[in-house]
């Protein structure tokens, strides 16, 4: 017995026509303020290459029929798009980070 599974295309489809954009839908997943270190230091991210809230995001993906969404590459895919601020405590960009993700209004 073969299970068809959806195309990108139609997978990206139903999570839009669910939730209404592909971007409110990973926004939901942004990790709340207890999930969080209280510093980010390269200690931190070799010890932590997915987190709760990346486990979250790959297990409703998967649910939704999408593939390739393990829970690491789902972290890289938070940090990308900045659902996570992991510039180091001291590195010159975090304010500036910090102070955008502040003013971004979330979809």
């Amino acid at each position: 017995m073969s299970t068809r599974h959806l195309s990108v295309d139609e997978a990206y489809r139903a999570l839009r026509d669910e939730l209404g954009s592909l971007a409110a839908f990973f926004w939901s997943f942004e990790p709340a303020e207890d999930e969080r270190p209280h510093a980010v230091t390269l200690d931190w991210l070799r010890g932590h290459p997915s987190t709760p809230a990346s486990r979250r995001l790959a297990g409703a993906l998967r649910a939704r029929d999408w593939r390739f969404v393990g829970p690491t590459t789902m972290y890289a895919l938070m940090q990308a798009l900045g659902l996570v601020d992991d510039h180091f405590e001291g590195c010159a960009v975090r304010a500036d980070v910090e102070r955008a993700r502040t003013a971004l209004k979330r979809p």
